[in-house]
Order: structure tokens, then C-alpha cells, then sequence
């Protein structure tokens, strides 16, 4: 395993097996590649890389006005770096919407692709709670810790005391000023991408209790993403790439070999 900056200030973790298609993880905002230990845990046989998106962790944000096309760019660039050709590509949250812009742009480099939580077309209720998550982010300079709570069930948070202060940490240590740029365009995302361009076989995944990556917005992005196969994870909610690891784990192994 190697550990790395590229020339932009991309920090990135890369596991380099003989095998075609490395796997790509990229998480949500406010987080870093950390979240990703259960599959990089899983996943240590198979080449995998994990990086931290522009503004997060140890990656450099350093332009004033970023876009998803910025997040794209940060990405090929990474994988052009370490001379990767094709990639299995999976996005968590906002990570997802990444994967998305990325697909669209650079559908020719992927092997598969994999949406984990991923939003499409709030409602009204949706969108209003999302702003109002959002102008208190701004207001009290940090992401409210009842995410945690929307992102695990309880009884997880109860019997897993370690990864609710890991998780919070990683929250915490978050620059404000680039962790508010970049929520800022996951909640104004407009779902505008040209979905016909994502020619790749696609898996769309997510928890069966996400309130936010709802199973309707699952069904509706695997009813317009051609070559797409829906997976619902039982009692899963937002975070369910932890709290679900094995199914997530399972889900993301038989595609990817399915796909390789």
C-alpha cells in the first residue's frame, strides 16, 4: 500500500494488485477516505483507491468558485498520475453525485460504476430541510452532530461507541470555509447531468432507512441510468457502507467481478 500527493495536492492511499481495474472510493462531504476502512479492509486483495475530494482531509481546495466538473478534473487527473486506465468507480453521497459528473465526462475510463446513497430530485419538504441543515452548517461553523444520527441507526451508535468518535473527529477537523463550498453544491445540486452518457454498467445501492438517498431515488435513477441494477441494503440508513459492511461489501464484490 502507498500513500501519496499528486502534483495538485490530492492525498490518496493506493493498494496495487495484478489485476485490471482498480477499485476507486470516493466518500462524502465532510468526511475523508477513512470511511472507507471496512472496504479497504475487505477489498485488500484487489487493487482499490481511496482519496480525499478537493477541501477534505489532506487535499488541497485552492480555487475561490469549484463546480462538480472541478471534483472530475481532480479525479482524472489522480488516476492519470499513477498511470491507471480503467477503474471501478464508487461514490458515497456527494461522492455519488462526483461519480456521476465523472461518468458523463469520462464514461470511456470506467469499468463499472457504483452510486452508494445517492440523491436525485428532492421534493419541496426535501430540499427546505436540506437548506435550512445547510444555513445552520453556516451559522454555527460546523455540521450538526445529529447527522451522526440520520447517518447509523441507535442501536449502532449505541453498540459502537469507537466509530461515533471516529466519525465525529473527522467532522470536526474539517476547514469550515472549503467544508461549506463544498455542501453548498450538494445542496444546490440541480440532478442536470446527461444521464445518457453513462454508458458503463452502473449499480445503484442504498439503505433501505436512508431519509436522505431515499429507495424512491434509487428507483428513479435506475429506471433512467441505462445498464443500471438496483440493490436496497436491509435496515441500512445513510452510512450503511459502515454499519452494513458486509452487504455493501458483498454487493460491491459480485458486481465488480461481474463487471471486471
Amino acid at each position: 500500500m502507498v500513500t501519496g500527493n499528486t502534483a495538485s495536492g490530492t492525498f490518496y492511499v493506493f493498494n496495487k494488485k495484478e489485476q485490471s481495474a482498480p477499485i476507486v472510493f470516493i466518500h462524502g462531504v465532510g468526511l475523508t477516505y477513512e470511511i472507507w476502512q471496512p472496504q479497504l479492509d475487505f477489498f485488500k486483495s484487489y487493487s482499490n483507491l481511496s482519496y480525499d475530494i478537493l477541501g477534505h482531509g489532506k487535499s488541497s481546495l485552492k480555487k475561490q468558485n469549484i463546480n462538480f466538473d472541478d471534483f472530475s478534473e481532480q479525479l482524472i487527473e489522480l488516476i492519470n498520475e499513477l498511470k491507471i486506465e480503467k477503474i471501478h468507480l464508487v461514490g458515497f453521497s456527494i461522492g455519488s453525485l462526483i461519480a456521476r459528473n465523472f461518468a458523463t465526462r469520462y464514461s470511456e475510463r470506467l469499468q463499472s460504476l457504483i452510486l452508494l446513497g445517492s440523491i436525485y430530485k428532492r421534493s419541496e419538504q426535501q430540499q427546505k430541510t436540506v437548506n435550512e441543515r445547510f444555513e445552520q452548517a453556516k451559522k454555527e461553523l460546523k455540521l450538526s452532530s445529529q447527522a451522526l444520527k440520520r447517518w447509523f441507526t441507535d442501536k449502532y451508535l449505541e453498540n459502537n461507541p469507537d466509530t461515533y468518535k471516529k466519525i465525529s473527529s473527522i467532522l470536526s477537523a474539517n476547514n469550515m470555509t472549503n467544508f461549506l463550498k463544498v455542501y453548498e453544491l450538494f445542496v444546490r445540486h440541480k440532478n442536470d447531468e446527461d444521464f445518457e452518457k453513462i454508458y458503463c454498467k452502473t449499480l445503484v445501492m442504498t439503505g433501505e432507512n436512508d431519509i436522505g438517498s431515499t429507495i424512491e431515488m434509487s428507483q428513479q435513477l435506475n429506471n433512467i441510468i441505462k445498464n443500471s441494477e438496483l440493490k436496497i441494503i436491509k435496515d441500512g440508513k445513510h452510512l450503511c457502507g459502515i454499519e452494513c459492511a458486509d452487504d455493501v461489501n458483498l454487493a460491491i464484490k459480485n458486481f465488480v467481478e461481474k463487471n471486471d
